[in-house]
């Protein structure tokens, strides 16, 4: 990832899975997210896919879905698999991606129970346990 990029990214070590689809075309590529910003987010990839085309993103893993169209801003080729920067193109869904954003933090906080502790948890306890350790430090604005 250049420096462009990183600097309109935030890393997020998350495992949360989602949904893509290029627009106009039926096929849905489940995937994992890699980072998540205000403005869009990042994906890995098997299949390269083209600057400037559509795509329609959904993320089960929160309730209600999150559902967003972005725009392919760039696609890098890596060693077996491309990884893919998506800008969304309704402003608004700035604001939506704060809730994707503290999904990733309690997926990591849930993954590290296990790593670090060698507790399973579930996400409602993660969340519960995140929230009450960490909710007065997720960041207000970027």
């Amino acid at each position: 990832m250049n420096a462009e990029h990183a600097r309109q990214y935030i890393r997020h070590l998350a495992e949360v899975p989602l949904e893509v689809s290029p627009h106009g075309i039926p096929e849905q590529l489940s995937l994992q997210l890699n980072n998540v910003s205000v403005g869009g987010l990042s994906f890995d990839s098997p299949s390269e896919f083209s600057e400037g085309s559509l795509v329609k993103i959904k993320i089960n893993y929160i309730k209600p879905i999150f559902r967003v169209n972005g725009i392919v801003q760039w696609c890098e080729a890596l060693s077996d698999h491309f990884e893919v920067g998506v800008r969304f193109l309704d402003e608004d869904d700035a604001f939506r991606v704060r809730m994707v954003e503290q999904v990733c933090h309690i997926e990591q906080y849930r993954h590290q129970a296990l790593l670090k502790e060698g507790r399973r948890i579930s996400k409602n306890k993660a969340s519960s346990e995140w929230i009450e350790k960490h909710g007065a430090e997720f960041p207000h604005s970027h």
